[in-house]
């Protein structure tokens, strides 16, 4: 999975032609841990449909503050250039791929 910075994140998300869920992590966040592998199989089955990155909240607080990011795991996801789903928590892959059907 892709990390992105306060440096890339508009040519790498908001610029994107597709979808983009956005991790926002931390290296001390346990629960980030539990999702990574549940993220790389999202990405991996539906990367023609939807980019995955990840962006480190403690190295990013630009991006984090920008879009109000107070607890990790956040999920958001960007159309268009716009987030237009936010979920915080880690949760399982079958469900959060039921949360993105919409997106996808």
């Amino acid at each position: 999975m892709a990390e992105v910075t306060d440096a890339d994140f508009e040519a790498e998300v908001i610029g994107a032609d597709l979808p983009v869920l956005v991790q926002f992590t931390a290296d001390w966040c346990g629960p980030c841990r539990q999702l990574a592998p549940v993220l790389k199989d999202i990405a991996f089955e539906e990367g023609d449909r939807l980019k995955i990155v990840q962006l480190d909240v403690d190295r990013n607080p630009g991006t984090t503050v920008a879009y109000g990011v107070l607890s990790t795991p956040t999920l958001m996801v960007f159309r268009d250039g716009e987030p237009v789903r936010s979920m915080v928590g880690a949760r399982p892959k079958r469900r959060l791929l039921e949360e993105l059907a919409d997106v996808l």
